[in-house]
């Protein structure tokens, strides 16, 4: 299926995580989803507000794309796509779909096409949400980093994160990388299952050092090149 009508999708399940009761039962729809079809992963990953869907294989990243999404009534709920890596003219657009509960699983439907979901985890836990780059350490100083339309996220369910860097008003998309992660005594590690910059990269693990204090994440350590990094990531 094409990567925009997953978008579409979306707000299926949205929809159907707000006004079902049995969805409720099941933290709704935050968290993170899987669904395999052929050759083919797809991990949807959706926050209070916001959400990604990537695609990859055995053969590396495919595509991604995600946004942002507010309220629901009457099966109608309003979401912004602000990156799409397949195709850019999307970014602005504002999407809708419906979706169901089937025995613990979503099943989103547009026309005949059909796709169902597994639940990997129900978005809970201190560092679910998105945060954005706000800062970073150059030559040895902290350095603010203006807020504007190009910027990079990181989306975190439970147990999950991806993250994007994406400009928003031109549509670009300029990579992303995503996998698994812990967060214990002070160590954040990141365990890759696709990186679109570079295939090679895909069972990796980095950790890091990492503090939060309020809406406050200090992070340092090196890149997946080797690079050191200090970064600070505000929660959106």
């Amino acid at each position: 299926m094409k990567l925009f009508a997953y978008t579409i999708l979306f707000f299926l399940l949205a929809i159907a995580g707000m006004q079902s009761a049995h969805a409720q039962s099941e933290s709704g729809v935050l968290g993170a989803w899987r669904s395999v079809n052929g050759a083919d992963t797809s991990i949807m990953l959706i926050t209070p507000g916001y959400f990604t869907v990537t695609v990859f294989n055995a053969s590396g990243f495919q595509s991604t794309m995600g946004g942002t999404w507010e309220g629901a009534s009457d099966n109608a709920a309003t979401t912004t796509i602000e990156f799409n890596s397949a195709d850019k003219s999307q970014v602005g657009k504002h999407p809708d779909a419906t979706a169901s509960f089937e025995g613990g699983q979503l099943v989103s439907s547009l026309g005949d096409q059909q796709t169902t979901w597994t639940r990997i985890d129900d978005g809970s836990g201190p560092m679910a949400g998105v945060w954005q780059i706000t800062a970073r350490e150059s030559n040895g100083e902290m350095r603010e980093m203006k807020r504007g339309a190009r910027k990079t996220i990181k989306v975190l369910t439970g147990t999950r994160f991806q993250w994007a860097a994406i400009n928003t008003e031109t549509g670009e998309f300029f990579g992303t990388g995503g996998g698994t992660y812990t967060f214990e005594n002070g160590v954040y590690t990141e365990n890759i299952d696709f990186f679109s910059r570079d295939n090679s990269r895909v069972g990796a693990s980095l950790s890091f050092k990492g503090s939060v204090e309020g809406s406050k994440w200090d992070h340092s350590g090196k890149s997946s090149k080797g690079d050191p990094i200090h970064e600070v990531w505000t929660k959106m």
